[in-house]
């Protein structure tokens, strides 16, 4: 890249973001927690993404099977006849009856299903199509198909379950329709078969309701004989006692003695009511005089009384204005004396008068009472007599009617033994169907796929969370208990498309690309990543950046030796002397990756082999890099690695290069990593997405915080930012329109 391109850090402003380990740490981007809303969505988004390939396959295999087996099903025909069915009429009487309708209830409709269904109704069937001589039938019903247990082909009983397996009645809710349905491998047999089962249905209860009736006609006709003897003989019985009773026509007598003795009792009524009417009226006058006037309203005392009393006034005037002796007043008393004495007489006429009504209404009564106990008595003797008359011919009668009317029955039931009076009716025949009702070869495909992607997206979460690897950065941060210095995106053949198979080792099929990708691929989103991690160890440390920085990871082959070449390429590329030590003695491989000869190095050193002038290598392509390989393998590294050798090496390297970084073995196989980190500033922890474990990226922490190492963040590598939710920081940004590669500075790299 040219110089006026690089990136350039000094005096940068970037925002600062406080880790557990640096009051003042830098880091880029935006805080993940921000969306914390939408996390759990994403995650499980990104799982379904990243385990599609499982989850599709488990599908096609699903899939796949169920199709086979609905392609080698045989094909199995449903033939389905309709009846409706009503509820059923009583013993037909009439013609009328047989248009009469009663309602259906439920029993009665789950009755006639059990009757469809009944082992009379399909053997009747089996044996009037002749089932039993179809080969298709004896072979299913030998090799015990439909679960059938394997007995010989002539059983009957085995023919009757696979007849009755097959068979399916139903009744269409709210309705009296019925609908028979028979499955088979043959369509015109299933169809003869329902219609068949109707039939005889049909006829089975036409059959039931004809010997009910002939059974009721005969009971009628022995019933009848038994009622004629007795009309003659009740009716014989009556003829008599009219006779000896000289009895002609009864009804008009007695009609006539009833309404006689309702005549009497209705006078007898009115004379006991004038009686008492009468008697009131004599006791009250007879009692008080005085009243007779009043009581009796007769005008002529009214006006008797009224001319004595006013006579009375005049001679009470005419005594005290001239006395007793004066002949006026002689006239006035002899006046008054003449009127009440025609008043006196006037009263005993009328209270005689009283007298005589009363004992009248008296004797009226008597006479009155007597017709009625005369007129009752001969009632009596009537009704006396006619008891019997009654009895006997109300016996008559009885019998007259029992038989008229079982007569009627039995004409009636002759007639309607011959009709085919039915209540079910065939509203569809069967036909034989052109399309099977099974296998739905579509519908079990469509079935057999949704299926499987459940199980593959259930086989996806299991082994998601069989899986204890670190899958994101917030993870990753977690158990390192640092902040992320970068975002590593895994290498890709062509980067603006999914790979086929994730490269696991980071371009393992290229590793020179992957290793010099700031060289090879300077405008990659891989060639970003490592600037962004640049920057931020620059500013890890700030306001000074650490000058020995080591590299290091828990396990093997999670990218740290990449990682350092890449970020010693960086720091060189703005001109800082830089030196990169290859400190993995075991396996060292920054001299294959630079393409160099690995002769002498940190291991011929540190024994005393040659000088340190002779180990450096300066590498053409990035001038103010240097190189000091590992070396031959000694057979002691840990020991060498903690000499004062080395120590003192790394402390005459400083003065030398302003930057100094080291690439050690992982932490938890040796202890080689654990010895460099005393020596140096900090600590670049590589953790690969998605391979390295919790527990081991936990344990190198603690090993490397027990030595007092300081960890300036993580960098979180082999990031497959298509599946882990990260494509929206890369790709959309890196690779548009037709994939070419747009340039941007290292501020606008990867979020961490």
């Amino acid at each position: 890249m040219p110089d006026n391109e690089a990136l350039s850090l000094r005096g940068a402003k970037l925002p600062v973001l406080e880790s557990p380990q640096s009051p003042a740490f830098p880091v880029l981007g935006i805080d993940v927690q921000d969306f914390e809303s939408f996390s759990y969505l994403q995650a499980y988004w990104n799982i379904v993404n990243k385990r599609r390939w499982t989850i599709a396959t488990v599908a096609f295999i699903a899939t796949l099977l169920v199709a086979i087996a609905s392609f080698k099903m045989t094909p199995i025909y449903e033939a389905t006849a309709r009846l409706d069915i009503e509820a059923d009429t009583a013993q037909i009487q009439s013609f009328n009856d047989l248009y009469r309708q009663v309602p259906t209830d439920e029993a009665f409709i789950g009755t006639q299903i059990q009757v469809l269904e009944s082992d009379n109704l399909a053997q009747r069937t089996i044996e009037q199509l002749g089932l039993a001589r179809e080969p298709g039938w004896v072979l299913a019903a030998g090799s015990g198909n439909d679960g059938l247990p394997a007995q010989p082909q002539n059983s009957e009983d085995k023919l009757l379950r696979l007849f009755k397996s097959r068979l399916h009645v139903q009744r269409v809710r709210d309705s009296h329709v019925v609908n028979i349905s028979f499955e088979g491998p043959d369509s015109s047999l299933s169809a003869k078969i329902a219609n068949s089962l109707a039939s005889n249905f049909i006829e089975y209860n036409f059959r039931q309701k004809y010997d009910a009736t002939r059974q009721a006609s005969g009971w009628m006709e022995q019933q009848l004989d038994e009622l004629k003897a007795k009309v003659e003989k009740s009716q014989q019985a009556l003829v008599d006692y009219e006779r000896q009773n000289a009895i002609v026509n009864i009804s008009d007598k007695e009609s006539v003695v009833e309404q006689r003795l309702a005549d009497l009792s209705r006078d007898l009524t009115n004379a006991q009511s004038d009686r008492v009417q009468k008697e009131s009226l004599y006791e009250l006058v007879k009692s008080n005089e005085s009243q007779v006037a009043f009581v009796a309203q007769n005008d002529l005392l009214q006006r008797l009384e009224e001319k004595f009393a006013d006579l009375k006034a005049q001679y009470v005037d005419a005594l005290e204005q001239y006395g007793p002796k004066h002949p006026k007043v002689e006239r006035f008393r002899s006046q008054v004396d003449e009127v009440q004495s025609l008043i006196d007489t006037e009263r005993k006429r009328i209270v005689e008068r009283l007298r005589n009504d009363y004992m009248a209404a008296l004797g009226r009564e008597k006479l009155l009472a007597a017709a009625v106990a005369k007129e009752k008595a001969d009632v009596g003797a009537l009704s006396q007599l006619l008891i019997q008359h009654n009895l006997l011919k109300r016996e008559f009668d009885s019998n007259q009617q029992l038989y008229d009317s079982l007569l009627q029955r039995l004409k009636d039931a002759t007639v309607s033994a011959g009709l085919r009076a039915t209540n079910i009716h065939v509203v569809d025949p069967a036909r034989p169907p052109r399309v099977p009702v099974r296998p739905q070869k579509l519908l079990n495909i469509a079935i057999g796929l949704v299926v499987g992607l459940i199980l593959g997206v259930t086989l996806a979460f299991v082994k998601e969370a069989l899986d204890t690897s670190i899958k994101s950065i917030e993870e990753a941060e977690r158990v390192v208990n640092a902040p992320a210095l970068a975002v590593v995106p895994l290498e890709r053949e062509i980067p603006h498309r999914p790979a086929l198979s994730r490269a696991r080792n980071n371009g393992n099929s290229k590793p020179s690309e992957t290793a010099l990708a700031l060289l090879k691929q300077p405008s990659s989103a891989l060639a970003e990543s490592f600037r962004t991690l640049l920057t931020s160890v620059v500013l890890s440390t700030a306001p000074r950046p650490p000058q020995a920085l080591l590299i290091t990871s828990a396990t093997a082959r999670e990218g740290k030796s990449t990682t350092a070449l890449n970020l010693a390429i960086a720091l060189a590329q703005r001109g800082d002397s830089t030196l990169i030590i290859d400190a993995d003695l075991r396996r060292p491989g920054i001299a294959e990756s630079l393409d160099l000869i690995d002769g002498e190095g940190l291991a011929g050193f540190l024994t005393g082999a040659h000088s340190i002038e002779a180990a450096l290598i300066q590498f053409s392509p990035v001038p103010a890099l240097r190189v000091l390989p590992a070396g031959p393998k000694p057979p002691n590294p840990a020991q060498l690695l903690s000499s004062s050798a080395m120590e003192s090496l790394l402390k005459e390297l400083r003065q030398r290069f302003k930057f100094l970084v080291i690439d050690s073995p992982p932490v938890l196989p040796v202890t080689d990593a654990m010895i460099l980190s005393t020596f140096v500033d900090g600590v670049a922890f590589v953790v690969e997405s998605g391979v390295t474990a919790r527990g081991a990226v936990a344990r190198a922490r603690k090993v490397l915080e027990n030595a007092g190492a300081r960890i300036l963040g993580l960098v979180f590598n082999k990031v497959d930012v298509r599946h882990n939710g990260y494509y929206g920081y890369y790709g959309h940004y890196y690779y548009s329109g037709s994939g070419k590669t747009e340039r941007h500075s290292a501020s606008e790299a990867v979020r961490s």
